[in-house]
């Protein structure tokens, strides 16, 4: 999945134009002959037309850290510590092999001079393998990660989404703006026009998951990337992969 894609939500705009146009002007020729009378100008177009809509004096923007939304939803510090748990295994894995690798080169350096030409470039061959080996090994795990972070996110940014899509249309908003992405439009905001909280509240009323202890590390920064598109409304799109197990 790609990263740093900007949410721009058009929840509801109201604009017309109206359309006039003028009669054509009609024009006598001068000549010698009697005047003739000037042909009549053309009807109106826009005659019986309604008046168009007035453009809103002012649009009732909002803003959103829709990555830390989803992130911060009681669903959300559920899923990424199920998702902990389920890696802890392969981390486990990793700090051994890369224990075992400088538990080597500390062999291979106290031993010093003692070591034969053979039997040191022997070491070396050996402590280069495992390392290979230990890159190879974090490289697919943090594929999996990665892969299982995204889908995580992807189905609970659905979830969030739809709860964001319904609050900004109750409040009649405008706009909504995504302030996680990096190349964010927001420059400055109010902190009043910020529905971030509003919407984690809103989304734990409706999941119904209570909170999670207290106890143990936060929950990663999501990898984002934006949830399939709904049938008529845009939506977030952000994508950014999780770290690697270490």
């Amino acid at each position: 999945m790609k990263r740093s894609f900007t949410l721009v939500c058009l929840l509801a705009s109201a604009t017309g134009v109206g359309l006039t146009t003028s009669p054509n002007c009609a024009f006598a020729q001068a000549s010698s002959a009697p005047a003739t009378p000037a042909a009549p100008a053309p009807a109106d177009s826009t005659a019986g037309l309604s008046a168009a809509p007035a453009v809103p004096a002012s649009a009732k923007i909002a803003i959103i850290n829709f990555q830390q939304a989803v992130a911060a939803t009681n669903e959300g510090q559920r899923n990424f510590a199920q998702l902990r748990v389920k890696f802890e295994p392969k981390q486990a894995q990793l700090k051994a092999q890369s224990d075992e690798i400088d538990s080597l080169k500390k062999q291979l350096q106290d031993a010093g001079a003692n070591l034969s030409e053979p039997e040191r470039d022997s070491r070396l061959r050996v402590i280069d393998e495992k390392t290979k080996s230990l890159q190879r090994s974090a490289e697919d795990a943090q594929n999996e990660a990665s892969g299982a972070m995204n889908d995580m996110y992807q189905a609970l940014a659905q979830k969030v989404y739809a709860v964001l899509d319904t609050y900004s249309a109750q409040s009649k908003f405008t706009l909504v703006l995504d302030t996680s992405a990096q190349q964010t439009p927001v420059l400055w905001a109010n902190g009043s026009s910020d529905i971030t909280k509003q919407i984690v509240d809103a989304y734990n009323v409706k999941s119904g998951v209570p909170p999670q202890p207290a106890a143990g590390a936060t929950a990663p920064r999501p990898s984002t990337t934006s949830p399939s598109r709904p049938a008529t409304t845009t939506h977030p799109s952000t994508t950014k992969p999780p770290q690697s197990p270490q």
